[in-house]
């Protein structure tokens, strides 16, 4: 437990470092200790913290990166929030698929940026591949054709097979746009097509059979498993990221049957523009919200963001920010807030809460997993 939650505070602070490499074979597929180099037959994975997390590929020593991560349009990509949400997603829809116990995860290597640009780019005459509509010219926000595609990314999926790494199944994610954020003119003011729900699912199931017809003709790619999930990004100025609303499992050159995946995310507490997903989750957070304000006035915020699975709740993430200055009260807060926590936020999820500084410094981190009552706590000294 204390391993676990150490690793997510070093990831906070920046200081994560790669510390887990294995020379895996048929035998060591679960070595999450650092070994001697793979020999030429072989191959390397970064190892497991748990069953539940993939091993990833490691190549000449070094982490295989995403040829095309992050790619979107750029107008649309202001909140980091829809990336950090549309990978983090992906990677869970995909457990549902190809279970970490029997596949190894790497980098999406069969796109590449500049093929991922020219698909999220414009269909024209210069980039026939654009999977968004030609420009009609108008610039009136109900009378244009606004993007629809904003991001793509692909996850591989690999097994084992005489030593070597296969491909052995693919994720691809596609994020929609529901706001369409553009320019009359270049450095100019900011217009927004709103994109009905409707639309969005619509257009989007025509990129996605579109996709699938393209990477079925990619390398290793033509008779594995593809599961194409569909992401609604969140606007821009939302504080919380968007969420997976569907996904698709191809077995062949056409598209499954379509699955809702039941999933929502929201903001507490509330505001005058949003209501609560579940009450009861709400008054839990405001009663926490309440007792620690009242006993330590000095915080500048207790916000939290929420992840609903068919209306119930799967994950609390709470950030609390603090005009403390001194260890000792920083140190007293975060045992009171634990305290707290355990006696008035719900049970049975995994809860995570950030405490920072004014100046946006980590203070203290503290979290519980979904299986345990109590909560870890960590104050950083610096």
């Amino acid at each position: 437990m204390k391993k676990k939650y150490l690793a997510l505070i070093s990831l906070c602070m920046g200081s994560l470092f790669l510390t887990a490499c294995g020379n895996l074979n048929s035998s060591s597929t679960s070595s999450t200790t650092t070994t001697t180099q793979s020999s030429s037959s072989g191959y390397q994975t970064t190892g497991q913290s748990s069953d539940s997390e993939y091993q990833s590929v490691i190549q000449n020593g070094s982490y295989l990166t995403s040829k095309a991560r992050g790619v979107g349009i750029t107008q649309n990509s202001e909140n980091m929030l829809n990336l950090k949400a549309f990978e983090s997603g992906l990677t869970t829809l995909s457990k549902t698929e190809f279970s970490p116990k029997d596949y190894i995860f790497r980098e999406g290597q069969l796109l590449s940026k500049s093929t991922v640009q020219k698909w999220l780019s414009r269909k024209s005459s210069s980039n026939p591949t654009g999977l968004n509509p030609k420009d009609n010219g108008e610039t009136d926000a109900d009378k244009r054709n606004p993007i629809y595609v904003q991001q793509i990314e692909e996850q591989d999926y690999m097994k084992e097979e005489n030593g070597k790494l296969v491909l052995a199944g693919i994720t691809i994610g596609i994020g929609m746009n529901r706001k369409d954020y553009y320019q009359k003119e270049e450095y100019g003011a900011t217009y927004t097509t709103t994109i009905s729900k409707a639309k969005m699912i619509a257009e989007g199931k025509k990129a996605a059979a579109e996709v699938l017809k393209r990477v079925r003709k990619l390398k290793g790619a033509s008779d594995i498993p593809i599961m194409i999930c569909m992401f609604e990004q969140a606007p821009n100025d939302s504080l919380v990221g968007g969420t997976f609303y569907a996904y698709n499992i191809s077995k062949s050159s056409t598209l499954g049957t379509w699955k809702s995946t039941n999933l929502q995310s929201s903001v507490l507490p509330t505001t005058s523009e949003s209501t609560a997903i579940n009450d009861n989750d709400e008054s839990s957070f405001t009663s926490f919200k309440n007792k620690i304000q009242n006993f330590f006035p000095n915080l500048a915020g207790v916000t939290a963001t929420t992840k609903y699975k068919n209306k119930s709740l799967q994950e609390l993430h709470v950030k609390i920010t603090t005009q403390f200055y001194s260890e000792t009260e920083i140190r007293s807060f975060t045992q009171y807030v634990a305290q707290a926590a355990k006696t008035y936020l719900p049970s049975g999820i995994p809860i995570d809460i950030t405490i920072k500084g004014s100046d946006g410094d980590i203070q203290a981190f503290i979290a519980r997993e979904s299986d345990s009552s109590s909560y870890y706590t960590h104050v950083f000294d610096d």
